[in-house]
């Protein structure tokens, strides 16, 4: 994308309107804002009459802000009938340095007539710059001819109807109040609420006028003497009549704007709700996908139209389509264009909207916006317009739910970002610590091995029996603990990365135990080591081979932290589902301020780091890791009166007897 120059402080703002030639003060104020490297805002102020404008000045204005919004300006919609006043306000809220606005070739009439739209703006605005490019001479013949089109009344068949029973039942009523000896003056009244619910209940204004003009001349024909013609004996009820017409007018007019008020209000409350509960909503969002599924359907509730999503996938492309059917909807299927999924991906490499009405792929029937945010797109919404623009004011909104997609996508990816930023230094912290761990304790055996194959090289005929042997146990020691060191880290990175396969089969836990005896330190002779087996059946379902290195684990942990001649004792049992295995000693045990740490990685007792021989802190972190794999827990406590416990679960196998029986391990 076209690299967009640092703002320097300056904000120009463009007027939209329905003329055609609006699209030439755009591009003006588009080269403007590119010369002064500015922001670039473009408004609509969106008259009370903008419901009975033509279809074809509707569909004009949309496809000027949308090109507004495709060269770069941030499109706002305010409604009202004050446009220089609105204008000039929002300049000097918004910042505001520079306005470009287009003018046509009216003058003022007379002395008492309002200014030119321009010259009001300059009024008002006077610390602005303001810049006009006229429009042409056929630009201003099309404004003539849709002022006066817009200007006509469409009167329907519905309305006609219930203006003639209105004015029916207020004759009537009338009526029933002259027989009841009510004034004129209650008469009239009844009229003028006749033409107020007129001016309610029908859509066009004409009613107001018609009605207005029909209760005179009813209230003339019925209720004034010589009643049932149009004549009147007394001259000052021209008066009345005249009185009785201003009201009626002024009453109609006011109802129809009133009408007209509330409906724009509660079509524009329901706009902000919906934008409302879009963010909050999004804030709800988990992932990505509900962000997606929040969004359409929170457009469908907007714009009541079918609409269809492409997100950005995991190879950084669009991917799938994701479609959202309207009620009463036959679904987005049928709307779609044959282009479509190319439509999309051009849409999602220049991130500017494309399709219906737009001069991207113009003859398309799908409105297609980005998803984007700071140059990056996550995706692509298409709306099916089927031939239908969206309003100015819908497609602000519209663009509005967009940016608080993007903005959700955006926190999400940051999120993840920032996490998986956390795991690489943590990781990298794990390699750190694993290296200065094997480098500081491989050392110490390799210099006992090398050293102790250096003097039987060396003095070989020289040492005795006694000490020959001696040397070989040590040489023989310092290698198994190399072979355990080395079996145990690729048993944690297999556990840790899931690649560790659990060949599982169901086994006594108490075989598993008399295995684990049998591969001890060789330091055990100098312990007293009992087992406690249990009296019932064990069964579990596991993989023998990595419970049994849990059980070597702890056991020579415990032989390595005891003093000589401290007591070891290994016991099983059953607890509801679970079969329970512990390893406890009476030696030293380990403080409080230790438990915490006791089955982290690299912890050795006294800190984190490896800082003597065989402290490279692995076993109990693998027991714990094998242990969680068997959805079994694994815990410390103290021993009574002194030394530690370390107890783990296993759930146990429901295994019918006769089954057990034919188990090729049941010799026991």
């Amino acid at each position: 994308m076209e690299k967009v120059p640092e703002n320097n402080g300056e904000h120009i703002l463009v007027c939209l309107s329905t003329s055609p030639s609006n699209r030439r003060v755009i591009t003006a104020a588009v080269k403007m804002a590119e010369a002064f490297h500015a922001a670039l805002t473009a408004i609509y102020i969106k008259p009370t009459s903008y419901d009975v404008l033509p279809e074809e000045d509707k569909e004009r204005l949309q496809n000027n802000a949308l090109f507004a919004e495709q060269n770069g300006a941030s499109v706002t919609t305010i409604t009202g009938n004050d446009i220089p006043n609105q204008i000039a306000e929002f300049a000097h809220i918004s910042g505001i340095t520079k306005i470009v606005i287009g003018r046509s070739g009216a003058r003022r009439q007379h002395f008492w007539s309002k200014p030119p739209l321009t010259e009001q703006i300059i009024l008002k605005a006077p610390d602005v710059d303001v810049y006009i490019i006229p429009d042409s001479a056929a630009d201003l013949n099309r404004q003539k001819k849709t002022i006066r089109r817009t200007d006509q009344m469409r009167p329907t068949l519905k309305d006609s109807a219930v203006t003639a029973l209105l004015l029916i039942a207020s004759t009537l009523l009338g009526l029933v109040f002259m027989q009841f000896g009510f004034s004129e003056a209650n008469i009239i009244t009844v009229f003028i609420l006749g033409v107020l619910v007129i001016s309610a209940t029908t859509v066009s204004p004409i009613y107001s006028v018609v009605s207005s003009l029909a209760s005179v001349l009813l209230f003339n024909y019925f209720f004034i003497e010589p009643r049932f013609s149009f004549h009147t004996y007394e001259t000052e009820y021209a008066v009345t009549f005249a009185i009785m017409l201003i009201s009626s007018l002024i009453t109609g007019s006011l109802a129809n704007r009133l009408k007209w008020n509330a409906r724009q209000s509660a079509l524009e409350a329901f706009r902000a709700k919906t934008l409302f509960d879009t963010n909050q909503l999004l804030q709800q969002a988990e992932n990505a996908e509900d962000v997606i599924r929040i969004t359409g359907q929170q457009v469908i509730i907007l714009l009541d139209r079918d609409i269809v999503i492409y997100p950005l996938s995991k190879e950084q492309t669009l991917g799938q389509k994701i479609s959202f059917s309207a009620p009463h909807s036959k679904g987005p299927a049928l709307h779609r264009d044959a282009d479509e999924q190319e439509n999309a991906a051009w849409v999602f490499q220049n991130q500017k909207p494309a399709g219906f009405s737009t001069d991207q792929f113009p003859e398309a029937d799908t409105l297609y916006h980005a998803i984007s945010m700071n140059g990056y797109c996550y995706g692509v919404i298409g709306i099916y317009l089927e031939g239908k623009p969206l309003e100015a004011l819908e497609h602000s909104v519209l663009v509005s739910i967009l940016g608080e997609c993007a903005l959700a996508l955006e926190s999400l990816r940051n999120a993840s970002e920032k996490e998986q930023a956390a795991i690489m230094a943590h990781n990298e912290q794990v390699r750190a610590n694993l290296l200065r761990s094997i480098s500081h304790d491989i050392r110490t055996p390799l210099t006992s091995i090398s050293g102790n194959a250096s003097t039987l090289l060396s003095y070989d005929k020289q040492l005795d029996d006694e000490t020959r042997r001696q040397i070989f146990l040590d040489i023989y020691d310092d290698s198994e603990w190399l072979i355990d060191l080395v079996e145990n880290l690729l048993s944690i990175s297999r556990i840790d990365n899931g690649r560790m396969q659990l060949h599982m089969s169901t086994e006594d836990v108490n075989d598993v135990i008399e295995e684990a005896l049998r591969h001890l330190d060789r330091n055990a002779a100098d312990h007293s080591i009992t087992v406690q087996y249990s009296d019932d059946l064990l069964l579990v379902k596991m993989d023998a081979r990595l419970i049994t290195q849990v059980l070597i684990n702890l056991i020579n942990n415990a032989i390595k932290n005891t003093p000589p001649g401290s007591e070891i004792c290994i016991a099983s049992r059953l607890e509801k589902n679970y079969a329970v295995i512990s390893v406890c000693d009476n030696g030293p045990g380990i403080s409080d301020d230790r438990k915490p740490h006791i089955f982290e990685m690299f912890y050795t007792g006294q800190n984190q780091i490896a800082d003597g021989r065989r402290g490279l802190g692995l076993g109990l972190s693998l027991c714990k890791s094998i242990v969680e794999a068997h959805a079994g827990t694994i815990t410390l406590t103290d021993n009574d009166p002194s030394g530690c416990c370390f107890t783990f679960t296993l759930p146990k196998e429901e295994v019918h007897v006769h089954e057990y029986a034919n188990h090729p391990g049941s010799g026991r």
